[in-house]
Formats: C-alpha cells, structure tokens, sequence
C-alpha cells in the first residue's frame, strides 16, 4: 500500500526552501504527499505574483497536494511584523487542519523559524495517534535571539518553556549535526536513536557549471567572492562587507563581494556600504530562482559562508554549504563550529572564526595571492567532499526511511 506524508511548513514553493525539493523526492520515490504551509511572502514580506491575503488556498506541487493557510505578511520586516508572521500562521494553520484529505502514516515538518511552525504538526499527529517528525533547521529559542533581541526575562522564559516542551512532544527529532543531536538530546531526554543526524543536501543542478555570458561581461576581469541566501543578521555580513573593504586596501584591489539575495538586513548592508564608500566592493544583486544559482557559482573566484557568533549557529550547518561545495570552488567560511570542521576537513576552504574580522581578511587576502592552480585544488577538495556527505538521492533515502520507520 502507497504510504502517506503530511508536510507541515510554513515556508513552501514558490518561496525557495529545500522542502520543494524534498517533497518533489518523495512523490517520485512513491510517496503520496500533501503540503500545509503559509502564503508566499518571504523574505520580503510582499506576497509574490498570483497570491494576496484572499488566497488561493488549494493548489498542487510535482503530484502533492499543496494546502495553504493564512498569516500575516513579514512586511517591511521589523521586529514586531517578524513576531506577528512567527506567531500568525500556526495559529491559522491548526485552525485549517480540518481541510485536510487524512490517511497520512505520518507527519514531517521542516521547522525553520519559528519552533511554533511544528505546532500544527503536533496537534494533527497526536489528534489521529500518528507518528510526528521534527526537523530541526534553526534550533530555538536561541535562533530566535540571533534575529530579535529579545532582553525581557519573562519573554525569555516562556520562549525557552514552549520550544522545550514542543520538542519533547516530537516522537522523533532531525538535526544537522551531532552537536545539534547532542543539545537536543539533553534538552529532551529522548535516546540518540530517536534524533537522527541527517545533514541537509543540495539538490543535483548545484553541481553542474552554468556559464552566463552576460554575468560574466558583467563581473568578468574582478576575483568574485560570491554569496547566495538571504541576508538576515544571522549571517554578520556586516563584518564580512568591513574584511572586503579592508582586503582591498590591503592590496587585494580586484575583491569584489557579490550578494545575491535578500533580506532583512539589505538595506542596512546598503546604508553600511555607501559608508565604508568603496563603491567597486560589494553588488547587491538580489534574488534568484535556485536553479539560476549555479551561473554565479561557476562565475565566483571563492564561495563566501558566514555566520554570527552564538552557541546555536555554531552547531549547524547551513545547507548552503552543500551547494558550495557541489559546485567545486573554494569556500570562505566565517563561522564557529560543526560548520567550520566540515570545511576544515575537507581540505576545501579557509575558516575564520565566526564575525573575526581581521581573520576573515587575512583569509581573503591569502585567497586573493593563491596561483589558479592552488585554488582549483581546493575546489577539487570541496567538491569530493560533496560527493561523500551531501549527495541528494542517499540523504533523501535516510529521511524517508526515518520519518516513515514503523509503517
């Protein structure tokens, strides 16, 4: 008999999350899939083209049902608009858990920001005595205090009361990493075997060249150091943006920063560079489709990663790394922890530790001096390492085997 997923994630094609994918693998290994998840409107916060707060509410994804429920927009993306976004749609979605058609043999969500995301989840699995899994993307409430600064003690309490118990109502948890494994064992009293360790992949249009003429007429003649995600504070680009400034008057004159995303912290980045006024040091070049990504891989010189300086950060690893690695460049990694070991043992990059500015410039000016040949190699390193721990089809098999074990 054809076994059943309910997906519960807020954040759904056609916003760009690896859950598209992961839905899309599902459906082609057998798997009927249905999708309850919010209306478009990340990161920006303005619903995309063919969405509005009127819906629409049912749609279909590569063969799986596509259930959406409302929120409230991040618009504008403050502090209190990202608070209303992180606390509407689970409040909506538990209410529109009725719509959905049943039979699922169990439940998977993909709980980036914020932890309430899997609350909906919980409810339905507990309600029809179904087996919940909780992916562990952004562990909280500590990711919570990397984008809010959240000081009042009371609020702390209660951010750290719920997630606690939302992660111990899970009958199994997912994390990236065995730190991650680790702290949420602790904090749950679950056994390892009920926290599987399952990195997240990149899907397989990562790993091959995509020439552009027209990038490349573009940034062609400048060492690109390319990075692509959104730009949240999480990722201290701030003190990366000040390395770059510095590396180019250190001698590195062609650096060039190459920011393709958007974010929350855009326009700041923006205020910060008219700033630092050197103008050739960083493009801003905003959002893509996924699968346009690698044409400004196959463009970078080096592939930048980088995050802020907090113990939560520190035990993930962005799936980013996945993608850069896939395309077989150098990675520049700023950053502490199992993130900053994978790309140490990789033999494919040069870490700094995590918002270390002069570390991260040394970096960049070593890079910058290396001969093509150094800098193949080390991308050569990158990509074998992909090839071993990052490979789509086998972490694929792992998560349908662990969500699905006992059906």
């Amino acid at each position: 008999m054809q076994k059943r997923i309910l997906v519960v994630t807020q954040h759904f094609w056609p916003e760009n999350f690896r859950i598209n994918d992961m839905v899309e693998g599902f459906v082609r290994d057998g798997v009927a899939v249905d999708v309850l998840c919010g209306l478009p409107n990340y990161p920006k916060g303005e619903w995309f083209d063919g969405y509005s707060e009127s819906g629409p509410w049912e749609e279909t994804y590569k063969g799986a049902g596509v259930y959406r429920a409302k929120e409230i927009p991040r618009k504008g993306n403050t502090g209190l608009r990202i608070f209303l976004n992180y606390v509407s749609w689970p409040w909506y979605a538990a209410k529109e858990l009725h719509r959905l058609p049943g039979g699922y043999d169990a439940v998977f969500c993909f709980n980036t920001s914020p932890v309430l995301m899997c609350w909906p989840a919980l409810r339905y699995a507990k309600k029809h005595k179904i087996p919940f899994t909780n992916y562990v993307l952004d562990i909280w409430p500590e990711n919570l205090y990397s984008v809010l600064p959240v000081k009042n003690r009371f609020m702390r309490w209660v951010a750290q009361t719920v997630s606690d118990s939302l992660y111990k109502r899970a009958d199994r948890l997912i994390a990236m990493s065995v730190p991650l494994q680790t702290r949420l064992c602790e904090r749950t009293g679950k056994p390892a075997s009920a926290v599987a360790v399952i990195p997240q992949y990149c899907e397989d249009f990562y790993a091959v060249p995509q020439k552009d003429d027209a990038l490349q007429q573009r940034f062609g003649g400048r060492f690109n150091l390319v990075f692509t995600g959104t730009l949240t504070p999480a990722q201290s680009l701030d003190k990366v943006l000040r390395a770059v400034v510095k590396a180019r008057a250190a001698g590195a004159k062609t650096l060039h920063l190459l920011l393709v995303g958007d974010g929350m912290s855009r326009e700041g980045l923006q205020t910060l560079a008219a700033e630092l006024n050197d103008p050739d040091a960083v493009t801003f070049y905003g959002s893509v489709p996924a699968q346009q990504v690698p044409a400004f891989t196959s463009l970078a010189d080096a592939l930048l990663i980088s995050l802020a300086d907090t113990p939560d950060l520190g035990m993930t690893i962005p799936g980013k790394l996945a993608s850069y690695m896939a395309a077989g460049k150098p990675v520049v990694a700023a950053m502490n922890g199992a993130g900053a070991e994978a790309v140490q043992q990789s033999g494919g990059g040069l870490v700094s530790a995590a918002c270390d500015e002069d570390a991260l410039t040394q970096n960049l000016l070593a890079l910058y001096a290396m001969s093509a040949p150094q800098r193949g190699e080390m991308g050569q390193n990158a990509k074998e390492y992909y090839e071993k721990h990052y490979r789509r089809a086998e972490l694929l098999r792992r998560l349908e085997t662990f969500i699905l074990q006992g059906n």
